[in-house]
């Protein structure tokens, strides 16, 4: 079954995701025996006996095996937030350890996720995903890592962009995702692309047809930071305190080193079911032979604990890291679209109830936050969701009334894909007294040109793109006019319309007339290209 794989790389788990061509729905791979199940996903470990082992363990199995709890250099784990990081800061947060760099790392878990993949998908793109502050130089480890890999095209889309898309936020829209991971907690604030007048984010082609495209002209397509915060502390840090704490409750644990392997795992079970319930019970087995012992953690009690911790200060000092670099960008909190938590830990309601308590206005998204990304990767990515791309654009003459005389305002630019998701509305006034009827003179840009691959039918093509400010040629044959009763005067918007296009790449219009609230009857205006 012929179609699209993504693979979002995660520090804690990574998602596996595939939609065929005929498949109006993607579906979460489940990867025996390297996945877990509900979210099916495959843990981010790999174990090697010895360096040059050539049959390592993966994902569950070295849980399985109860070697994460044996940890030791044949355990990597953490790997994915060092990869391209190119930051002694990014570098040396937590020790790498392991016999494989982080990049081997990664690729050795690429290649064995590929292998795994059931016989009957044949897939023909592969989209995969990247942290936005390190996108460069992740973007040369995945030539690098996929370049034994069967398949025609490869394609990359930055996380905060997937998440976004992958919970339903429009194009354009200004999101604040909150990512949770195993070791590190990140807040960003991100003006995604697209919205009124803007093409859409797509997913940036790396191998076409089996031929690297790094050298081509394909600008970074990453969504626009607007703030970022962000510290070494994450879901295995709250594994540690609940360790801890239950350490620290005496009874049969008095003793116990809290940072043992086995003890942690356990307690992350522990912190894991209390994003769904109120107690949680997990057994431990403090050695082989030995009698499992009960662990035990309320809601309020794991609440009391992180507020002990300094866990809700640390997260005000964030969010007001990146809400104070947004003032700086001219972004109030008050205009952000929505609050995207992502990652496992982002789960916690405290974390919730703390996002709804300091942004009460924003709409929290809550949408399947581990797979979030992959699904959103997918929807970005051509030959899935999206059907067609603009070769070339199309503008609209307006009447500016500060410099008194027309400009060509774009309502689609090239590389924009439809049809559209959402049409363009924009408001039009008279040029000039007593005006019976409103022309809408249509045009398509003219500029220079440079080699760009774009996507045409969900493929990657070559062809000449502007590289400045375009002229405008005004189409042969222009739309009927669009009568005003009564007529209308300069000075004040008059109808208000709405351009799209359609499934048969058709530009539409309809609309109201703001003066007497009657509408305005859609119709064709012409094809597009």
């Amino acid at each position: 079954m012929a179609g699209t794989l993504a693979i979002d790389l995660g520090s804690t788990t990574t998602v596996v995701a595939y939609q065929g061509s005929g498949d109006v729905a993607a579906t979460l791979l489940d990867l025996a025996p390297i996945s877990s199940s509900e979210p099916s996903v495959v843990p981010s470990l790999i174990w090697l006996q010895e360096p040059s082992s050539s049959q390592p363990l993966i994902g569950r199995q070295v849980i399985e095996a109860g070697l994460l709890e044996q940890g030791g250099a044949g355990l990597h784990r953490d790997f994915k937030r060092r990869i391209g990081a190119g930051s002694a800061s990014a570098t040396e947060a937590e020790p790498q350890g392991g016999w494989l760099s982080p990049e081997q790392s990664g690729q050795l878990l690429l290649e064995q996720i590929w292998q795994r993949l059931p016989e009957q998908l044949q897939p023909q793109r592969l989209v995969l995903t990247a942290p936005i502050d390190s996108y460069r130089g992740y973007r040369q480890w995945l030539l690098e890592a996929t370049s034994q890999l069967q398949v025609p095209e490869i394609a990359l889309v930055d996380e905060p962009t997937a998440a976004a898309i992958g919970a339903g936020l429009p194009p354009g829209s200004r999101v604040l995702v909150i990512d949770v991971g195993g070791g590190t907690t990140d807040l960003s604030l991100v003006a995604l692309e697209g919205g009124e007048g803007k093409a859409a984010p797509i997913a940036q082609l790396l191998r076409f047809g089996g031929r690297d495209l790094s050298a081509s002209r394909q600008s970074l397509r990453t969504a626009r930071v607007l703030g970022k915060a962000g510290l070494a502390l994450g879901g295995r840090d709250l594994d540690r305190w609940i360790a801890a704490d239950q350490v620290e409750r005496g009874g049969a644990l008095v003793g116990v080193d809290p940072t043992t392997p086995s003890l942690l795992h356990c307690c992350e079970r522990l912190k894991c079911q209390l994003s769904d319930t109120e107690e949680a019970l997990a057994l431990w087995s403090p050695g082989p032979g030995e009698r499992p012992l009960e662990l035990r953690l309320s809601r309020r009690q794991l609440e009391e604990l992180l507020h002990e911790r300094q866990l809700v200060a640390l997260l005000d000092d964030l969010l007001e890291q990146v809400l104070a670099a947004a003032r700086s960008c001219g972004v109030e909190a008050e205009q952000i679209d929505a609050v995207l938590p992502v990652g496992g830990s982002s789960r916690l309601p405290l974390i919730r109830a703390w996002l709804q308590e300091r942004l009460p206005q924003v709409p929290l998204r809550l949408e399947r936050p581990v797979e979030a990304v992959a699904l959103g990767a997918l929807r970005l990515t051509p030959g899935v969701s999206v059907k067609d791309v603009l070769q070339r654009g199309v503008s609209l003459r307006c009447w500016d009334q500060r410099s008194a005389e027309h400009r060509w305002h774009p309502l689609f630019l090239p590389g924009q894909p439809w049809p559209s998701e959402q049409p363009l509305t924009l408001r039009l006034g008279c040029s000039r007294p007593q005006q019976t009827e409103l022309e809408l003179v249509l045009g398509e840009p003219q500029a220079e040109e440079r080699s760009e691959v774009v996507f045409v039918n969900g493929l990657p093509v070559l062809r000449r793109q502007s590289a400045g400010t375009a002229a405008v040629q005004a189409w042969a044959e222009q739309p009927a006019r669009i009568p005003l009763t009564p007529a209308g005067e300069p000075g004040n918007d008059r109808l208000e319309l709405r351009f799209a296009i359609n499934s048969r790449g058709e530009l539409t219009v309809e609309g109201r007339d703001l003066t007497n609230d009657q509408p305005v009857p859609q119709q064709r205006l012409g094809s597009v290209r």
